[in-house]
């Protein structure tokens, strides 16, 4: 049988500008090992760490996504609210991990965050404050769908715009 997995789709929110820079893998990876191990102990961090990893990462728009054991998936969850920063190059950088999605597949959480950043864009279109802004939100909302470097499996589904 194929071990059960978790995918925990993160936003890094941070104040801090310089933030965006420091978002890496191994920062990301170091700062959830970290929480595991204050809120959970070594147990915890034992449990997680098993096929625990940094599945996919954008720096530019702050997504990441964790990969874990289904039975470990609570622990890590539970651990998130206590990521307090992201470390790099002697460098520390304040933000929080805010968690949108859990999902059983990699495409159950693309196609959440499909949907979570056509909700963003037309939250940023009723805010617009000219029609160039309109345009380039418009052209924005009409790109969000999965392309098929992303879905790798070929299998190009309609998106029906359901929610």
């Amino acid at each position: 049988a194929a071990l059960s997995r978790r995918y925990v789709l993160c936003e890094v929110v941070s104040e801090d500008p310089r933030c965006r820079q420091c978002i890496e893998d191994r920062a990301v990876g170091l700062a959830v090992r970290d929480a595991i191990g204050r809120v959970h102990g070594d147990y915890g961090l034992a449990c997680c760490s098993i096929s625990f990893t940094v599945k996919y990462l954008n720096a530019y728009t702050g997504t990441v996504l964790l990969r874990c054991r289904k039975d470990s998936y609570r622990l890590l969850c539970s651990a998130l609210p206590f990521v307090r920063q992201l470390e790099s190059r002697n460098q520390r950088y304040p933000c929080f991990l805010s968690t949108l999605h859990v999902g059983g597949t990699i495409r159950t959480c693309q196609k959440f965050l499909i949907q979570y950043n056509r909700r963003q864009l037309l939250v940023l279109l009723q805010n617009c404050t000219n029609e160039e802004e309109r345009r380039c939100i418009q052209k924005s909302l009409s790109s969000c769908s999965l392309t098929e470097e992303q879905s790798q499996s070929g299998d190009e589904e309609d998106d029906d715009g359901a929610e």
